[in-house]
């Protein structure tokens, strides 16, 4: 990637709905090539999607909550395990395999409607190979990257 095309990526990091046009213009290049420059990133896998991002009534007010997994043991069959089902809870928003004290790091997102009592324990206590969960719950958020 060169300067250019790293302008290009800042700018759809903070605005992926910018047209063509729009990009062109703050990076310094007619449309069609801003268009190009795009679609080669894409297919170079650089850009690897768009999404939207919703607020946080749309999402139905959920609290946030951080929860540390410890596993039974940190053998790659159970770590695979683990990961595969963890992708399928439709309430986790990030995970990740952090070092110290537990195995994972997870983000929970708990709709209004639903409880975190509920969440923890038929979806997380559930998944398999989990040995212990230790859950800090977000009092406020000060800043938002999704």
């Amino acid at each position: 990637m060169d300067s250019i095309d790293r302008k290009i990526v800042e700018h759809l990091a903070l605005d992926s709905a910018v047209t063509s046009e729009q990009l062109g213009a703050v990076v310094g290049l007619s449309p069609s090539a801003a268009h190009r420059r795009v679609k080669a990133l894409e297919d170079s896998g650089a850009i690897i999607g768009y999404r939207a991002r919703l607020s946080h009534e749309a999402l139905g007010k959920p609290s946030t909550v951080f929860v540390s997994v410890t596993l039974v043991d940190q053998r790659q069959a159970t770590m695979a395990t683990f990961e595969q089902a963890l992708a399928r809870t439709r309430h986790v928003r990030e995970a990740h395999l952090v070092g110290g004290a537990s195995d994972y790091l997870i983000k929970v997102l708990v709709p209004a409607e639903d409880s975190y009592e509920r969440v923890h324990r038929e979806v997380l206590s559930a998944l398999p190979g989990v040995h212990r969960l230790v859950t800090q719950f977000t009092i406020r958020t000060l800043q938002r990257d999704d």
